[in-house]
């Protein structure tokens, strides 16, 4: 399912125009980069939560030339399913 479909389901689940699901699709993704630019972490109960955490500089091999090649310090956005979420599939 790619973003378009996804879009076009939320709108018919909800009884809404696809034009509004994406609106409202791309003003939730705003929102999640925006609160986790900040710093903050985002938790919606009986789904998951959003956060960004900090990968240290390390040193990685290539795996074509054999060399050595340094990695970068960095911030990684990271998202960790709710139990609740993942009982779902698994009852």
């Amino acid at each position: 399912m790619n973003k378009g479909d996804f879009i076009k389901a939320v709108a018919d689940k909800a009884n809404c125009t696809i034009k509004d699901a994406g609106i409202v699709f791309d003003a939730m993704v705003d929102t999640i980069v925006s609160v986790l630019k900040e710093g903050e972490k985002v938790v919606i109960p009986g789904f998951g939560s959003y956060e960004l955490v900090k990968k240290a500089a390390t040193t990685k091999i290539n795996p074509l030339t054999k060399q050595p090649v340094k990695v970068a310090a960095c911030k990684m956005p990271k998202f960790k399913f709710g139990k609740s979420f993942k009982a779902i599939f698994n009852a």
